[in-house]
């Protein structure tokens, strides 16, 4: 089953601003949310989680090739 999560969760969860998070989305690098209604949105908790799990893997993996 999936979970919904609206922006202020989304905020929370990655420590993000909403206007970091749009601008992350125009660039791509950012799950777009789903529509909900006709001016209601929400991202699927999946995507904002593997999001952040790319980035664990990311900065763990620049650390190791500082090192």
């Amino acid at each position: 089953m999936h979970k919904i999560i609206r922006l202020p969760e989304v905020m929370r969860t990655t420590g993000l601003a909403r206007s970091t998070i749009y601008q992350k989305m125009a660039e791509n690098s950012f799950p777009k949310p789903i529509s909900l209604g006709v001016k209601s949105v929400g991202w699927l908790d999946t995507d904002i989680q593997h999001w952040i799990q790319e980035r664990i893997t990311q900065s763990s993996a620049a650390l190791i090739n500082r090192a």
